[in-house]
């Protein structure tokens, strides 16, 4: 398992396994996820903390409307708390599996339950890097930030730097497009290596909407060292995430494919010598010079007299023009590899 910390100071992958409200406002479903989680091999879960009083009104509305009991975005927040004490079992019970706990607040008071909890540290949703009081709070903690520029045009992700660099604090950028699933001509992975190349002391990464398990790992062939995707126990299961997840079989392979992919990454090749077990290799499979026809001795060789073949003994195949229009000292029998000093 990688930790956040070993993401950010060393560039090892780290990938979240993103609940967000699959759960569903269920505490027992939340921690089955914990443990779906950790047997898919990834680093870190993630789930939301939202406190409804603290951060909508009756008036917020649906992005989708989708849920068949709430009857506005408010009620449905609320439907989605869990008590301190609950959140605390949920972060113990995570560690215990062996990942790392993150939360992404939703409010003030949700960074204050986060961070007397003890989180290592904070992703931000794309929406909510507009609000600076909590931006600022969160920075005020002191521990390090993965933020989502779902929402954000790049004169915006370079505001959210400038405020990050500022204070010093270790952080990440995530690119990512918030519709849910997120369609391949929108997902836009050109975004990872321009922002590599914009922000060379920041950690790239990418969170992923798009259901697929090929999709991180192209984001990874680019560059990407950390991964977010949402995970469901079901595809069968209700919410509005549940479209945007990989089941738990998939994530896995997608896992082990991620790690995969970054050891290839971390392992480059030369091409500029040959290694002593690839020239082993090579004289295996180059061909020697034979004798296509019976060649009397006395007689001017011409390529239809010869034919190329393995092993290589003698000339190679490629020393043919060292041996057409030459004359041959002896008899060479049909089938026979041609020597120099078979030639005049």
């Amino acid at each position: 398992m990688t930790t956040l910390e070993e993401c950010l100071q060393n560039n090892e992958l780290y990938i979240i396994a993103e609940v967000a409200q699959t759960h569903d406002g269920s505490l027992g479903q939340a921690h089955a996820f914990i443990d779906a989680a950790s047997n898919t091999g990834a680093d870190a879960i993630k789930f939301q903390m939202h406190i409804a009083d603290e951060e909508s009104t009756v008036d917020e509305p649906f992005r989708i409307k989708f849920s068949y009991e709430d009857e506005s975005r408010y009620e449905y927040w609320q439907r989605m708390e869990f008590t301190v004490e609950q959140w605390e079992g949920l972060k113990e019970h995570a560690e215990k599996a062996g990942l790392d706990f993150l939360c992404s607040p939703f409010s003030i008071e949700a960074v204050n339950v986060l961070d007397d909890m003890g989180i290592i540290g904070w992703k931000i949703s794309s929406g909510e890097v507009f609000c600076l009081p909590l931006m600022k709070r969160v920075i005020e903690t002191r521990k390090p930030i993965i933020l989502s520029s779902g929402m954000s045009t790049v004169d915006d992700i370079d505001e959210q730097m400038s405020l990050l660099n500022q204070a010093g604090i270790e952080h990440a950028i995530l690119h990512c497009t918030t519709q849910y699933p997120t369609q391949y001509e929108n997902i836009g992975l050109n975004i990872i290596p321009y922002l590599k190349a914009k922000y060379p002391k920041s950690s790239i990464g990418f969170s992923d909407h798009s259901a697929r398990t090929c999709t991180p790992i192209a984001a990874i062939a680019l560059g990407a060292t950390i991964i977010e995707a949402h995970l469901t126990l079901s595809k069968y299961m209700f919410g509005p995430d549940v479209c945007a997840s990989l089941d738990v079989d998939s994530f896995a392979k997608m896992v082990e494919d991620a790690h995969f992919v970054k050891n290839i990454l971390d392992n480059p090749i030369d091409k500029t010598s040959i290694e002593p077990e690839t020239q082993q290799l090579r004289d295996i499979f180059t061909k020697g010079i034979y004798a296509k026809h019976p060649i009397a001795q006395g007689t001017p060789i011409e390529m239809e007299h010869l034919s190329f073949k393995k092993p290589f003994t003698g000339f190679s195949c490629n020393e043919y023009d060292a041996i057409v229009g030459r004359i041959t000292a002896r008899q060479i029998k049909q089938g026979e590899p041609i020597f120099p000093e078979d030639v005049i």
